[in-house]
C-alpha cells in the first residue's frame, strides 16, 4: 500500500477526530483512536494484528468513513499476508458497493492484480465484465490495459465480438498483455460469427504481430506466440492458402503443449495441399505412443478419408477400425459420467482434481489443459491453503477467524459449483464429439464398401493397378537431412518428420486395359 495514501488517511482522520472532541462525540473519539492503533499495527508490519483491528472497525463502526477507510485495509493487510483468497472476497465487497465507496477504483486495482496471482480465469474476469464504466479510465495505465484485456477477453466468450474488439484494440503495445490481447483480436477476427463476415487478412496481421515480439516483458509470451502461430495456420487454411497453413503449423515446437492439435491440423493442411503422404506423415506422429494420451478422436476419421480418396478402401477401413477401437469405449465410459442423475458436478470436479481413473486418460488430460478450468482448480487450491491458514491462526480467537472461515466456504462453494458444472460441459463436449466422428466414420465405411462395389462391378483389377505402381522414397527438405526407412519403432527424434510414399488406387479417365472408364471411379475431394 502506497505511504502517501495511509498517511493522507490518517492526517484526514485526526481532523475529525478534533472536531469530534470538540463536540464531545466519545464513540467516534473511540473509532478514531481504534482507527489509528490498527493504522500503527499496520506500518509496523504486524498485518494480524492490524486485519483483525480494521476487522472490527469495518463492522462495528458507526462511522461511514472509518468503515471505508478499515475495509480498504482490512484486504490490504489479508494481501500483505499473502492470503489473495481472503483479499479477493474483501476486494469484491468494497467494488460491489459501487462508486460511492471512496475505494471503488482502488478495489478494481486490486481486482486485477489478485486475477494475476490467483491464475482466475471465471470469477474476477466476468465481475469485472458484468460492471464495466467508462470513468475506470481514470485507473493507472497498467491496471487500465489488464481491464480492458479482462473484459475483452470475456466479451469475447460471450459472442460479442466487435465489442471485445474494442477493448482488446485498446491494450497499449507497453502493456505486459499486449500479446495476449493482439492474440484475442487475431481469434475475434477469424470467428465465422464476426460481423459481415470473418476477416483473416486482419487475423493474419494480429497473430504476425505477436509472433514478431521479441521482448520478454511479455505475460506467457512463449505460449501465447505457439497459440498465435496456430491461429496463423488456421487462418491461411480457412482461405485455402494450405502451404502457407503448413509452413504456420510446423513452427510449433516439438512435443510443446500444442504440438498434438498442430499435427492433427498440419494433416489437413497437407491433405487440402495434395500432398498425402505428408497428411499420413503428420497422423503417424500423432499416432506414435508417446502421444497416448492426446484426446483427437478427427485423426483417424482424417486418416480413413486420406486414404479414401486414393482409393485405398482397405487402410481407409483398417483406420476406422482403429477409431472403433480406441474411441468407442472411451465413449462408453463417459456415458455415466455425463449423466447428470447419475454422477453431480461436484463429484466430476472430484474426479478430474484427483485425476481419477474413472475419467479415461485422454478424455482427463484433455478437460484439464482448458486455462478455465486449470484456473478454477488454482482457486480451490489456495481456498483450502487459506482454509487451513486461518483456522490454524489467533484469529479464531475473534470475529475475523470466523468470517474468514465462513466467506472462505462460501466462495469455494462457489467456485466448485461453477468449475463442476464447466467440467460436466467439457465431458459432455468429448462424448459429442466421439459421437460426431462416429458418424463420419459410418458415413465413410458407407462410401467405401459403395466405391469398392462399383469397382468390382466394373471389372477393375484393383490389385493389378497397385502392383504396376513403384513406391519412391520421400524427397529430402534439405542435404543436411538423412533418410531412414520406418522399422515399426518409434524414436523421439524422428516423430513429426515422418512422411509416407503411397500408390493411388484410383482409375484414371480413360482407356484401362482396353475398357473405357469416367472419371466417377476416383473420389473427388471436397
Amino acid at each position: 500500500m502506497p505511504g502517501w495514501l495511509w498517511s493522507f488517511d490518517r492526517e484526514c482522520l485526526r481532523g475529525l477526530w478534533l472536531v469530534a472532541a470538540l463536540w464531545g462525540a466519545s464513540a467516534f473519539a473511540q473509532d478514531v483512536d481504534a482507527y489509528e492503533r490498527a493504522g500503527a499495527a499496520f506500518e509496523a508490519g504486524d498485518y494480524d494484528t492490524a486485519a483483525e483491528r480494521f476487522h472490527q472497525l469495518a463492522e462495528d463502526s458507526r462511522n461511514a468513513e472509518v468503515r471505508a477507510n478499515s475495509e480498504h485495509y482490512l484486504a490490504a493487510s489479508l494481501e500483505r499476508k499473502k492470503l489473495w483468497a481472503a483479499a479477493l472476497i474483501y476486494q469484491s465487497a468494497i467494488f460491489k458497493a459501487g462508486k460511492s465507496h471512496p475505494f471503488y477504483l482502488k478495489a478494481i486495482e486490486a481486482l486485477v492484480d489478485l486475477q494475476r496471482r490467483l491464475g482466475d480465469e471465471y470469477l474476477i474476469p466476468n465481475l469485472l465484465g458484468g460492471a464495466y464504466s467508462p470513468e475506470w479510465r481514470a485507473l493507472p495505465p497498467p491496471a487500465l490495459a489488464r481491464v480492458h484485456y479482462l473484459v475483452g477477453g470475456i466479451s469475447q466468450r460471450r459472442g460479442r465480438l466487435e465489442e471485445a474488439r474494442a477493448f482488446l484494440e485498446q491494450v497499449p503495445r507497453s502493456s505486459d498483455v499486449y500479446a495476449k490481447s493482439r492474440y484475442l483480436v487475431g481469434v475475434v477476427l477469424i470467428d465465422p460469427h464476426y460481423p459481415n463476415g470473418p476477416r483473416p487478412l486482419e487475423a493474419i496481421r494480429a497473430f504476425e504481430d505477436v509472433i514478431a515480439i521479441g521482448d520478454r516483458d511479455q505475460s506467457d509470451l512463449a505460449r501465447t506466440q505457439e497459440l498465435a502461430t496456430l491461429g496463423l495456420g488456421r487462418a491461411h487454411y480457412g482461405i485455402r492458402e494450405y502451404a502457407k497453413a503448413v509452413e504456420a503449423y510446423e513452427r510449433i515446437p516439438r512435443f510443446s503443449l500444442f504440438w498434438d492439435q498442430a499435427l492433427l491440423e498440419n494433416g489437413f493442411a497437407r491433405f487440402q495441399n495434395d500432398d498425402p503422404g505428408g497428411a499420413l506423415g503428420s497422423l503417424q506422429s500423432l499416432h506414435a505412443p508417446q502421444f497416448a494420451g492426446a484426446f483427437q478422436p478427427e485423426s483417424w476419421i482424417l486418416q480413413a478419408t486420406v486414404y479414401y480418396f486414393n482409393c485405398l478402401y482397405d487402410e481407409a477401413k483398417d483406420a476406422l477400425a482403429e477409431f472403433d477401437s480406441t474411441y468407442l469405449p472411451i465413449q462408453e465410459e463417459l456415458r455415466p459420467l455425463t449423466d447428470a442423475e447419475k454422477t453431480e458436478s461436484n463429484e466430476l470436479l472430484r474426479l478430474i482434481a484427483a485425476r481419477s481413473e474413472r475419467i479415461p486418460k485422454p478424455v482427463l488430460l484433455w478437460v484439464r489443459s482448458n486455462e478455465r478450468m486449470l484456473g478454477a482448480l488454482r482457486l480451490l487450491e489456495e481456498i483450502d491453503r487459506e482454509l487451513s491458514a486461518v483456522r490454524s491462526s489467533s484469529w479464531m480467537k475473534s470475529s475475523l477467524g470466523p468470517d474468514l472461515v465462513s466467506s472462505l466456504e462460501q466462495l469455494r462453494s462457489t467456485t466448485a459449483m461453477v468449475a463442476g458444472q464447466f467440467a460436466r460441459n467439457r465431458l459432455s463436449e468429448a462424448a459429442q464429439n466421439i459421437k460426431g466422428f462416429a458418424d463420419q466414420a459410418e458415413i465413410i465405411r458407407f462410401e467405401t464398401t459403395k466405391a469398392e462395389k462399383e469397382m468390382a462391378e466394373s471389372g477393375i483389377d484393383q490389385k493389378a493397378i497397385l502392383s504396376r505402381q513403384k513406391l519412391h522414397r520421400p524427397a529430402l527438405p534439405a542435404d543436411d537431412w538423412e533418410y531412414w526407412k520406418f522399422d515399426g519403432e518409434f524414436w523421439i527424434d524422428e516423430i513429426g518428420h515422418y512422411r509416407h510414399t503411397l500408390k493411388r488406387g484410383c482409375v484414371a479417365p480413360g482407356v484401362v486395359d482396353g475398357r473405357v472408364f469416367d472419371s466417377g471411379q476416383a473420389p473427388q475431394r471436397p
